[in-house]
C-alpha cells in the first residue's frame, strides 16, 4: 500500500510552524508496512488544493490530509474532497451534539461557523476528536481512501492511534510489529558496521538505522499474521544486536519517541533512588528534560544552575582553592560540585556538569566543546571529561545527554 500526505496550511508554507504532523505520522505509517512516496505542502487556496490532491490520489492508494477541518472560512479539506469525488455534503448530528458538549464543558458559547466542523462528505467515516472541536473522516472511493485529520498534533495523534491506526492494520491485513533498539556511546557508522550482515539479509525482518543527536537508533520490523506472531520473528534479531553491541545498548523500546531521560527516570523510579542536579555550562538543560518525563516527581529532588564560581562555592561547597589551582572547567571542580551537591541535599545520585560551550571562552589548554560531567552516588564518584564539538547548542546538548546515561547508569548501580 503506497501512502502520500498532504499538508494543509499556509502558514507551514510560511515558516511560522514546524510540520511535526508529517513526521510522526510517516513513522506509523512504517510501522503498518505503508510506503509513504511523497509528503505534500499547500497552502489554504482551493485550486492548489484540488490540485495537488487530485495528483495525490492518482499516484496513491492513501491520502492523509492534516489540517483545513476548523470553523473559518478557509478550512476546505473535506468540501474539496468531497466535490473531487462528486459527493454531497452531509451534516452528522452527533458529532454536532460532541462539539456542543465541548464548548459547553469549557463554558464557552459555541459559534455559529462550527457547525461546519460537522459537515462530512455523503458515507464518510467520521473520526470522532475527543481533543478538540475539529472531528475527521475518511472518504473511500473506488478502493482508495481519504483520511482527512485536524492540524494541531494534540488532535491528530490521538485520533490516528485510537480510530485510523485500527482502520488501517484491518485494510493491510496481519500486524507489523518494530522494536527499536537505542544506542549510545557507538557512532552511526560503527553500528551499523558491526550489524552490516544482519542488515543486507533483509527478508521477513527489516532492520533500519537512525541517527539523531548523539544517538543511533535500529528499528527492527517485521510482518506477522497478529503482533504476537510479528513479535516472536523479530526478537531473535533484537537478542543478537544486543548480544553484538553490547553495553552500547541502553535500551529496546515499543516507541520511536522514547528518550535518554524517559529512561534515567525509570531507572531512578525502579531503584527507588533521587537524584539532585547541579548544572553550568547546560544552564538547567539536564534538570529540564528529565522534568519532561512523567513520574519525575517522585525521583528529582532538586537543581541548581550554578553559573558562578560564587554559586559553586556556597551552594555545592566547591573549594575556593580548588577553582584557584584548577579552574570551574576541571575534573577536580566537577567532582567537588557532585560529592558536594550528593552531601548537602540528601538525593542518592547527584550529577554535575561544568565546560566550555563556546563559542567564546576557550583556550589552547581548555577549548570550547571542553565538558567535565560526574556523577556522584553511593557506589562512588565518576568523573568524565568530554570533548565535544559544533554550536553551542550542540555542545550543551550532547553534555546533557551524556550526563543524563550517566544518572541512569548510575540508578542502577552500574556507573562505577
Amino acid at each position: 500500500m503506497i501512502a502520500e500526505i498532504v499538508s494543509i496550511g499556509t502558514e507551514l508554507l510560511m515558516g511560522q510552524i514546524v510540520n511535526t504532523d508529517a513526521q510522526y505520522l510517516s513513522r506509523r505509517l512504517s510501522m503498518l508496512g505503508i510506503s509513504v512516496y511523497y509528503h505534500t505542502t499547500v497552502g489554504d487556496n482551493p485550486a492548489r488544493m484540488e490540485e495537488t490532491l487530485r495528483r495525490a490520489l492518482s499516484r496513491s492508494d492513501v491520502v492523509i490530509t492534516t489540517g483545513g477541518l476548523g470553523p473559518t472560512g478557509d478550512d476546505l479539506s473535506k468540501e474539496i474532497v468531497a466535490g473531487m469525488l462528486g459527493l454531497p455534503m452531509e451534516r452528522d448530528e452527533e458529532s454536532l451534539r460532541d462539539i456542543e458538549r465541548y464548548f459547553s464543558a469549557m463554558h464557552r458559547a459555541m459559534a455559529a461557523n462550527n457547525e461546519r466542523q460537522a459537515m462530512f462528505a455523503k458515507g464518510a467515516i467520521i473520526l470522532k476528536n475527543d481533543r478538540g472541536t475539529a472531528p475527521g473522516c475518511i472518504v473511500e472511493q473506488g478502493g482508495k481512501a481519504v483520511i482527512q485529520l485536524p492540524g494541531p498534533p494534540y488532535e491528530l495523534k490521538d485520533m490516528f492511534e485510537k480510530r485510523v491506526m485500527p482502520y488501517l492494520t484491518r485494510r493491510t491485513g496481519g500486524s507489523i510489529a518494530s522494536r527499536y533498539v537505542r544506542i549510545f556511546g557507538v557512532g552511526e557508522s560503527d553500528a551499523e558496521t558491526r550489524v552490516k550482515d544482519l542488515i543486507d539479509a533483509q527478508q521477513d525482518v527489516t532492520i533500519a538505522p537512525y541517527c539523531s543527536l548523539g544517538e543511533v537508533q535500529l528499528r527492527v520490523s517485521a510482518r506477522g499474521q497478529d503482533e504476537e506472531a510479528a513479535l516472536s520473528r523479530i526478537q531473535p534479531t533484537v537478542d543478537e544486536i544486543v548480544r553484538r553491541l553490547g553495553d552500547a545498548v541502553y535500551a529496546v523500546s515499543r516507541e520511536p519517541s522514547d528518550s535518554m531521560e524517559h529512561y534515567a527516570v525509570d531507572a531512578l523510579i525502579r531503584a527507588g533512588r533521587t537524584v539532585a542536579v547541579a548544572e553550568s555550562c547546560t544552564g538547567g538543560l539536564v534538570a529540564a528534560r528529565l522534568v519532561a518525563i512523567a513520574g519525575a516527581s517522585a525521583v528529582l529532588h532538586e537543581s541548581h544552575v550554578t553559573y558562578a564560581n560564587e554559586a559553586k562555592e556556597r551552594y555545592l561547597g566547591v573549594r575556593p582553592e580548588t577553582l584557584a589551582q584548577h579552574g570551574a572547567v576541571s575534573e577536580q571542580c566537577a567532582r567537588e560540585m557532585a560529592e558536594g551537591l550528593r552531601a548537602r541535599s540528601g538525593a542518592d545520585v547527584a550529577a554535575a556538569t561544568t565546560g566550555i560551550a563556546g563559542p567564546g571562552g576557550g583556550t589552547a589548554e581548555k577549548p570550547v566543546g571542553l565538558v567535565y560531567v560526574a556523577v556522584s552516588a553511593p557506589e562512588g564518584t565518576v568523573v568524565r571529561e568530554l570533548r565535544l564539538s559544533g554550536d553551542r547548542e550542540r555542545i550543551r546538548s550532547l553534555a546533557a545527554l551524556h550526563a543524563l546515561n550517566m544518572i541512569r547508569l548510575a540508578a542502577k548501580g552500574e556507573l562505577c
